[in-house]
């Protein structure tokens, strides 16, 4: 598996662990809960652009990880 592959899985990983708290924020009626699921969807967005960077990146750097 090349670092291109893993990354992608990494990413693709990130914004369906995203989605699911975004999701659960919606359907919470749970103040706090809802405050929570918010912050870590937030954190997961920001980790999510870091690693699209490094994507990139790398993909600048070395062609040959370009995903297909």
């Amino acid at each position: 598996m090349t670092v291109g592959t893993q990354m992608q899985q990494a990413i693709a990983g990130i914004q369906s662990a995203a989605a699911t708290m975004k999701t659960f924020e919606l359907e919470t009626q749970d103040k706090s809960a809802k405050k929570d699921f918010h912050q870590i969807a937030t954190n997961l967005d920001e980790a999510l652009q870091i690693l699209q960077g490094r994507q990139n990146f790398i993909q600048q750097e070395e062609p040959q990880y370009k995903q297909c």
